[in-house]
């Protein structure tokens, strides 16, 4: 079913991420590689927000004309787990609808390149998105990307902020333009057809 809200309101899509280079190839900042790919489809380059912590991009996605979506590309400049004051004072400057914020993270819990897109829920551990829930509450978006589990006895908050192995980053481009394509389809289709799609 084609989304039935106001197609003039603007959406914010968050990548979670840490602020750096030495933390640019992280798994943890799966989210600021995918909002960086949506960037370039939009055709523009991050500005320094007025109102809070963030690097930000205005601009349209989708095709032209009438059927494409406002967008607030956003990529917060604090760390992960202080994501949530920045994300707020973003949603409060762009009068954004809570529904319409969209987290694109990291998720452990699901194997490696797998997407999967849902409304609210918990925080399963995740900082970023822990921080967000206490800023705003549960009911956005989440675009979740898989990264598997720590091999072994490895720490998670090791694993998470170690780049991706090399066997990952043979595919890593063709996830991260996956999870990108995720995003535009919840923003112009809808949740439940991007589920569909996507949800594999």
């Amino acid at each position: 079913m084609a989304m039935t809200t106001d197609e003039s309101a603007p959406w914010l899509v968050v990548g979670l991420g840490n602020p750096g280079p030495g933390y640019a190839a992280n798994r943890h900042n799966v989210g600021f590689m995918v909002t960086d790919l949506l960037a370039g489809r939009m055709g523009g380059s991050y500005k320094r927000a007025q109102k809070a912590q963030a690097q930000v991009l205005e601009g349209r996605l989708g095709p032209m004309g009438p059927g494409s979506r406002r967008v607030v590309l956003a990529k917060p400049s604090s760390f992960m787990n202080l994501s949530g004051g920045p994300v707020s004072a973003l949603r409060d400057f762009y009068k954004v609808d809570k529904a319409h914020v969209v987290a694109v993270h990291d998720e452990l819990d699901i194997d490696y390149g797998t997407l999967r897109l849902k409304l609210g829920g918990g925080d399963n551990g995740h900082n970023g998105l822990k921080s967000m829930t206490k800023a705003m509450g549960p009911e956005y978006h989440r675009v979740r990307f898989g990264i598997g589990r720590p091999p072994g006895r490895m720490q998670v908050a090791d694993f998470v902020l170690k780049d991706f192995s090399s066997t990952e980053r043979k595919e890593l481009d063709y996830f991260v333009d996956r999870a990108a394509d995720a995003v535009e389809a919840l923003l112009l289709e809808g949740l439940e057809r991007a589920q569909s799609t996507y949800n594999s």
